[in-house]
């Protein structure tokens, strides 16, 4: 699996995780909805460890500018607020970062 759909995954997986519990402390919901959260959470670790990295600390780190572009469009389409220019350019400054951290060239 490309490494850009298991980053994809994990994003949507981490968010999603993270929002059951969100919504459990945060707005009251149910405590059922940590279920899905710890199975989410599980599944993104999971998907983590397929991204073909020889090392965790890098596939790790190339995954946070994933991650934050994936919790603005999280913002945007379920929460109903539209990221700012500075939203979209600390974005874009973060997946700069992740390129130059998967694609670098590497000497080991």
């Amino acid at each position: 699996m490309p490494t850009a759909l298991i980053y994809a995954g994990a994003a949507l997986a981490e968010i999603g995780g993270c929002f059951a519990f969100w919504a459990w402390l945060r707005l009251g919901r149910s405590p059922l909805w940590l279920l899905p959260g710890i199975v989410s959470l599980a599944l993104f670790a999971w998907l983590l460890t397929r991204v073909d990295a020889s090392v965790a600390g890098r596939a790790y780190a190339a995954y946070g500018g994933i991650y934050i572009c994936a919790s603005l469009l999280w913002l945007w389409a379920v929460e109903g607020v539209r990221p700012d220019r500075w939203d979209v350019g600390g974005a874009a400054l973060c997946l700069v970062g992740t390129c130059v951290i998967l694609l670098g060239p590497r000497t080991a």
